[in-house]
């Protein structure tokens, strides 16, 4: 999946000033949210996150990408090392911009406002609630 850059003063806030292991902060909040990936493993080192283990679809590895790059102080994600099938429908991404919501977002995308469940159903380990997104957070809309 390569590289993914992100906002890294932008983010949900999950380390401390006396956090000696933000890969394990990390790792526990993608299994939390359970987007489907087995085997996981994060490190952690100046902002960079590497992600490996098998997801069971491309959506799990995407979804495990987007957790982890959208919590405040990662800049990018790399998911070289994350298995999983290939992607067969189209997704694009998308930065979080202000004054966006998901309904305008959908209507960007999809053609449609209301259509807006579509985009938070397929981010719903990535954004917890529709009406809480913020600016600089990346999510996936899949197209097709």
């Amino acid at each position: 999946m390569g590289l993914f850059d992100f906002l890294v003063n932008q983010g949900k806030k999950l380390f401390g000033a006396d956090d000696s292991d933000p890969a394990a902060k990390i790792k526990q909040e993608i299994e939390a949210a359970n987007p489907g990936v087995k085997n996981l493993d994060v490190k952690f080192k100046d902002g960079q996150v590497q992600l490996s283990g098998d997801a069971i679809t491309p959506e799990a590895m995407e979804k495990a990408v987007l957790m982890a790059g959208n919590i405040q102080g990662v800049g990018s994600v790399t998911a070289d090392q994350l298995k999983a099938p290939a992607q067969t429908g189209k997704v694009e991404y998308y930065t979080i911009k202000s004054g966006d919501t998901l309904s305008s977002i959908a209507k960007q995308f999809l053609g449609n406002a209301s259509a807006y469940n579509q985009i938070f159903e397929a981010n719903r380990e990535v954004i917890r609630d529709p009406d809480k997104i913020f600016v600089g957070q990346k999510i996936r809309i899949p197209l097709g």
